[in-house]
């Protein structure tokens, strides 16, 4: 059968999938479309990188900007065992949308 079963302490907990996978599949296939996000970097960065990057809007307030930057620096940082590559990325999208915020 196809089905999500678990078991818990003696106790099952399960539910077919065979009657709604095929209309929750149409609705994940409208949902992601053709608009997913790739992946990777562009060559050269524009706001809406840079807020992907950072996980803001590429119009949000400079103090947001900073605050949200400090967080993943702290997170990302290669002295605590992050990639330099992203942390360049990183400081790399703070510093356009700085720019650009005004």
């Amino acid at each position: 059968s196809s089905g999500i079963n678990a078991e818990y302490g003696g106790h099952r907990y399960g539910r077919s999938l065979k009657t709604s996978w095929p209309a929750m599949e149409t609705q994940l296939k409208q949902l992601i479309g053709e608009t997913r996000y790739k992946g990777g970097f562009q060559s050269e960065m524009d706001k809406y990188e840079a807020g992907k990057i950072l996980g803001i809007s590429s119009s949000s307030s400079t103090k947001r900007i900073k605050d949200v930057h400090r967080k993943l620096m702290f997170q990302n940082h290669p002295d605590r065992g992050g990639s330099p590559y992203i942390a360049t990325k990183i400081n790399e999208a703070k510093d356009y949308l700085e720019k650009n915020s005004k």
